[in-house]
C-alpha cells in the first residue's frame, strides 16, 4: 500500500494537473469509478490505477491501494476521490462526418460537454482548432462523462474536416434547416464567435432563434441544439424500413 506522499505515482498525478506536463508525458488522469469503467469499457488500458484503502471498490483492473488522505491530497475534486487512473492520451486521427469543429472555445467544461453531446447525438468526434481548451484537463474530462474514450477528440485544420460545413453564428444566419446534411458543424467562442477565415470555409451559416431580449446561448447548449437538429434531419432523410 502507498503510504508516502513522495511515492512516484502520486508525484506523477500531481504533475499531470498541468497541460504541459500532460502533453510531455502523453498521459492524463481520471477520477471516480464511472470514468474508470467508461475507459475500460471502451478498451482503453490505464497506465496504473489507484484506490483509497478500505474503499471496497471492485473494478475490472488491478489497482494499488493508497492511504485515503494521500489520495485525497492529489485529487482535483474538492471532495476527494475513491479511485483515480492514469491513461495514455487518446487523440483520434479521424475527422469523419458528422463531426463538430471548435475554434477558440477556451472553457474546458464547455469542451468536455460538447464532446459528450457530440457522442450522444451524432456519434461523431469533436475536432479542436486553435485556441481551444485541453480536452484532457480535469474539468473537461469530468464534463465528458467518459465520451472522450468512446469518441476521442482530434486536432486538425478546418480544411481537413468533411464538407459541407455549416457555421453556427449568433446573428444573421439562416434558419436551423440549414443544418440538414451538415458534415461538420462549426462553433466558436461565445464572445468572439467564429473569425472570418473560418466562415469563409463554410458553405452556410445558421442561427438559433431566441426570444426577444435574450442575448445568447452558452456554446455547449448551442452545440446540443444544433447537433440534435442535424441528427433529426438525418433520421428523417432515411428511407422507411
Amino acid at each position: 500500500m502507498i503510504a508516502s506522499p513522495q511515492n512516484e505515482k502520486l508525484k506523477l498525478v500531481r504533475k499531470l494537473r498541468e497541460r504541459k506536463q500532460r502533453e510531455r508525458a502523453g498521459l492524463f488522469v481520471t477520477e471516480g469509478e464511472d470514468l474508470v469503467e467508461a475507459g475500460l469499457s471502451a478498451g482503453a488500458e490505464p497506465r496504473f490505477l489507484l484506490t483509497a484503502a478500505g474503499s471496497g471498490l471492485s473494478l475490472n483492473w488491478d489497482g494499488e491501494e493508497v492511504e485515503p488522505e494521500l489520495l485525497a491530497a492529489v485529487s482535483a475534486l474538492g471532495s476527494g476521490t475513491r479511485v483515480l487512473a492514469v491513461w495514455p492520451l487518446g487523440w483520434s486521427a479521424a475527422t469523419a462526418a458528422p463531426c463538430v469543429y471548435l475554434h477558440g472555445v477556451g472553457d474546458p467544461g464547455n469542451v468536455g460537454t460538447i464532446i459528450r453531446t457530440t457522442h450522444a447525438l451524432l456519434d461523431g468526434p469533436v475536432v479542436l482548432g486553435p485556441g481551444c481548451a485541453d480536452p484532457f484537463s480535469p474539468k473537461a474530462v469530468r464534463a465528458s462523462m467518459g465520451s472522450l474514450f468512446a469518441q476521442p477528440p482530434s486536432r486538425a485544420e478546418l480544411g481537413e474536416t468533411p464538407a459541407p460545413r455549416v457555421a453556427l453564428v449568433a446573428h444573421g444566419g439562416a434558419g436551423l434547416e440549414a443544418l440538414a446534411g451538415a458534415a461538420t458543424l462549426c462553433l466558436g467562442a461565445e464572445r468572439e464567435g467564429l473569425p472570418e477565415e473560418v466562415l469563409a470555409q463554410c458553405g452556410a451559416t445558421a442561427t438559433i432563434p431566441l426570444r426577444a431580449g435574450a442575448e445568447s446561448l452558452n456554446v455547449a447548449a448551442a452545440a446540443a441544439i444544433a447537433a440534435q437538429r442535424i441528427s433529426s434531419a438525418a433520421m428523417e432523410a432515411q428511407p422507411d424500413a
